[in-house]
């Protein structure tokens, strides 16, 4: 790193310049994988007193961390956890590593997602950088790689450096502390018929009318069932199913032997306690037609951390106010291995992976400034 960004502006700026898209389905662009990204950072917290190792996940995609000096013997431990690769820039309107400043913003793929919340942190982290090793909690900082899809980073981060007694997981929340989200499972429904000709449909078994009927029963009978299983959350609301894809049949001359339905299930996380989404989703279907099947994908499970968390509530005590998200992130990866965990960073969540994404400078000089604050509060 020839030269230190001179302020959390200039960081952002750098490190949306950095192209670090996830190569999973379409990126977009040939410049793909974090390696570079993490590169950048790991340099930054090395200029900032960290120690840092780049541990790669997946060739040329690592998850990079520092690990901030402590002194006074063993302490609890604390993690700084943005993501560092971006969703796909295809359909962008504005350069997607341009980085510019205009109106007031900070333009370009990640500036919200999750860079600019990332700067905002590593910016604190830096100007910390002579009280952290006295407080009375281990600093520590991890870029994730694969949040975007897959969320490898995070999970091999928990399984081998964990648990933390917080992880403060960087994404857009309006500096508001996301310590409930929905989870995810994605399923694939399968109904299965008898191919005969379609001249003679009356002869054959028409899997395309079983799913049909399936897919009457979960947009009416299974979304209430869902509020019954899960209740309705405080803060995230019931769990929900979105019928997404669907595809049958081989010709229209033939009657359709095979049909399959992929559904998007977002779960609470009483639902979760109860049944858990996949044997609620099967016991349903197969009330309706025993002889379908269900392909469960990987499932993503709810985050519900405790807010009486001690080092959550100083979050809470610098500003950051309690709030549940719709949408999942790395937070609940670590928390299924026993790391409390949150979501927090400034920005919005409704300038993440849009054509024109940005982030208002103002946001991030607000999050630097918090971050530091939360940081000196610790040791009140």
């Amino acid at each position: 790193m020839p030269a230190l960004p001179a302020n959390v502006i200039e960081l952002c700026q750098a490190l949306v310049r950095i192209p670090s898209v996830n190569p999973d389905g379409d990126p977009g662009t040939p410049h793909i994988g974090e390696q570079a990204c993490a590169e950048f950072v790991g340099e930054f917290l090395k200029a900032s007193g960290a120690e840092v190792v780049l541990d790669e996940v997946e060739p040329g995609r690592p998850n990079v961390i520092g690990r901030f000096p402590s002194t006074g013997g063993k302490k609890p431990r604390i993690v700084f956890g943005p993501h560092t690769d971006t969703v796909s820039v295809g359909g962008m309107i504005i350069e997607p590593f341009g980085g510019e400043v205009r109106d007031g913003c900070v333009w370009g793929r990640g500036a919200s997602d999750t860079k600019g919340p990332m700067a905002s942190m590593l910016w604190a982290l830096h100007e910390a950088r002579d009280i952290i090793p006295t407080l009375p909690v281990e600093v520590h900082f991890a870029g994730f790689m694969s949040e975007e899809s897959a969320q490898l980073g995070s999970q091999h981060f928990a399984k081998h450096h964990g648990p933390y007694d917080l992880a403060i997981v960087g994404e857009p929340t309006d500096l508001k502390t996301v310590f409930k989200h929905k989870g995810c499972l994605w399923a694939d429904i399968h109904t299965f018929g008898l191919a005969v000709h379609g001249a003679t449909p009356e002869r054959g078994v028409n899997a395309i009318v079983k799913m049909a009927v399936i897919v009457q029963a979960l947009d009416t009978g299974f979304r209430a069932k869902l509020v019954e299983l899960g209740g309705v959350d405080e803060w995230l609301g019931a769990s929900t199913i979105n019928l997404g894809m669907i595809k049958g049949g081989t010709r229209s001359n033939i009657v359709a032997d095979h049909c399959t339905l992929r559904v998007d299930m977002r779960t609470t996380p009483g639902l979760n306690r109860n049944v858990g989404a996949l044997r609620a989703l099967t016991e349903f279907v197969q009330s309706i037609d025993p002889t379908a099947t269900i392909e469960p994908l990987p499932e993503t499970l709810p985050l519900d951390t405790d807010p009486a968390n001690p080092l959550l509530q100083k979050l809470i005590d610098c500003g950051a106010s309690l709030t549940g998200a719709p949408w999942f992130c790395d937070a609940a990866f670590l928390a299924a291995e026993g790391t409390p965990a949150i979501a927090i960073g400034p920005g919005s969540i409704a300038q993440a992976h849009t054509k024109d994404e940005f982030i208002k400078c103002a946001d991030l000089e607000a999050g630097a400034e918090f971050f530091g604050k939360f940081l000196r509060s610790l040791s009140l």
